[in-house]
């Protein structure tokens, strides 16, 4: 087992990496940029080491000086988390050439699975339904015939791609030349790759993910699907195991299609195969595979009870995965939303500030992960992820009512949030059927309405500053020395 490992990522996830290391008695060495030198998982660790300025590129995406922080440090391995530089093949093959232990899959199943056009033509030759298509194209002309022979609408996506960049849905021929020249901008301003494919648009299909676990003796197992439909801007928002739709049937053809897909790249370390799954067809295709944890894991870790962080760094280290297929089984129900600091009635966008209050819900079946606490900043640099409201019970709809009275119970002042959207969401028929498409958020959930402040809340907080004692007003004690108390805030911005 490893003694050391840096965890080379931030936030929420760095924390609940180190949560592992530390229940396996492993030490801990967090990075963190200037923007993070107060951040919480730099107090968490057991040690933390300064990577530069707050830009991603020049701190968290900055291989060599990672690689150099690990080596400082004495660290046996680095894990890289998720987002950043964690499917980043050429990270991992340098993490390895400096005799580090990358806690993921090989460079080589994460080169073969992340170009979307070759995992593709991989996917077709192992058997596993891939959604109808073409890859490879460049031209104008080429890119109009196939759209022709698919049908419309097509989407447009990057070959190098993920997380929603440099895609465009096509709905008619004259959309299109456009549409090609936006995809291949994006791609190559997000991945330095113009390269894009063409696909039948699925309008309205749900995305279902199957977890999967190999170790580097052959074992190679899936622990089951999660439901990640709820989408913005190709952006999860809820995800939940298992899945509403699926039947047993269905949930065992998908998990051999998964395992297989992974089989077809000698994958090892947990990874995520993702399908796009049309309900009314009874029909799942391969959509593409994500070559390391995902940020739904917990719903997962609370379905099957594992610990997937614990057995990514023994599976790394050597360790068997002692699960048969016929030992692993879904008990109960898990629904994660994913707490941001922005604004549903923008579009979404971004907020940012210093969180004056962070409180987090608490009871059985409740579990959050969070990288923040009350009195951090929220900055404009990285991902506005806030926290991972995670519940559990026995079915579904008692998994629903425990999230509504947890979201209810989650207090965020300082930043805007998309709680009060999400609680909306699970209030809805469709939700509750099991009926929410990746396009209904766009198509029916577009003109919902931020809900108003009451007028006695508003009162209420206007008067934090006085107590009526024997009907006369005196001051509140301690606000004088609350640091947080926004009436006594000096800053550019006042209530």
């Amino acid at each position: 087992m490893f003694n050391k490992i840096l965890i080379a990522n931030r936030g929420e996830i760095a924390i609940r990496i180190m949560r592992a290391c530390r229940e396996l008695g492993i030490q801990t060495v967090a990075v963190y940029s200037d923007a993070d030198k107060n951040a919480q998982h730099v107090q968490f660790a057991d040690e933390a080491v300064h990577i530069g300025n707050a830009a991603p590129k020049e701190s968290y995406l900055n291989m060599d000086v990672l690689i150099q922080a690990a080596l400082h440090s004495k660290a046996d391995a680095i894990h890289p988390g998720y987002g950043f530089l964690s499917e980043n093949a050429s990270f991992a093959a340098a993490v390895e050439a400096a005799n580090l232990t990358f806690i993921g899959p090989s460079a080589a199943s994460i080169r073969a699975m992340g170009d979307k056009a070759e995992s593709k033509i991989l996917m077709k030759k192992a058997g596993v339904p891939t959604v109808p298509g073409h890859e490879g194209l460049e031209t104008y002309e080429e890119f109009k015939k196939a759209a022709k022979e698919i049908g419309y609408p097509v989407l447009i996506k990057a070959s190098a791609g993920g997380g929603g960049k440099g895609m465009r849905v096509v709905h008619a021929e004259n959309e299109l030349q456009e549409a090609i020249e936006l995809a291949r901008s994006e791609a190559q301003n997000s991945f330095g790759d113009e390269r894009l494919l063409i696909e039948k648009y699925l309008a309205e299909a749900h995305h279902i993910e199957i977890q999967v676990f190999g170790d580097h003796h052959g074992n190679l197992v899936h622990l089951f699907e999660r439901e990640c439909s709820v989408q913005r801007r190709h952006q999860k928002i809820i995800e939940e195991s298992p899945s509403p739709l699926l039947t047993p049937e269905l949930r065992e053809k998908m998990g051999e299609a998964a395992v297989a897909a992974a089989r077809a790249v000698n994958y090892n370390n947990a990874g995520t195969v993702e399908f796009i799954f049309d309900p009314k067809l009874s029909t799942f295709y391969f959509l593409e595979m994500n070559t390391r944890l995902q940020v739904e894991h917990p719903v997962t870790e609370l379905v099957t009870g594992l610990d997937l962080v614990h057995w990514q760094i023994r599976i790394a280290a050597g360790e068997k995965f002692p699960f048969a297929q016929t030992d692993l089984h879904q008990h109960g129900h898990a629904i994660e939303c994913r707490v941001y600091a922005e604004d549903p009635s923008t579009g979404f966008l971004p907020s940012t500030g210093k969180l004056l209050q962070f409180i987090q819900p608490q009871g059985p079946g409740i579990r959050v992960d969070s990288g923040f606490a009350a009195g951090d900043e929220v900055t404009h640099f990285y991902d506005p992820l806030l926290a991972k409201l995670i519940v559990y019970a026995g079915n579904r709809e008692d998994a629903i009512k425990r999230m509504k009275n947890a979201l209810n119970d989650f207090i965020v002042h300082g930043v805007v949030t998309n709680m009060d959207y999400m609680h909306a969401v699970l209030e809805t028929d469709d939700f509750k059927q099991g009926k929410v498409t990746t396009r209904w958020v766009d198509t029916k959930f577009g003109e919902w309405n931020v809900p108003q402040p009451e007028l006695h809340a508003l009162i209420a907080a206007a008067l934090t500053d006085v107590v009526f004692v024997g009907g006369k007003t005196q001051p509140a004690v301690s606000n004088e020395t609350d640091p947080f108390n926004p009436w006594k805030q000096t800053g550019n911005y006042r209530n």
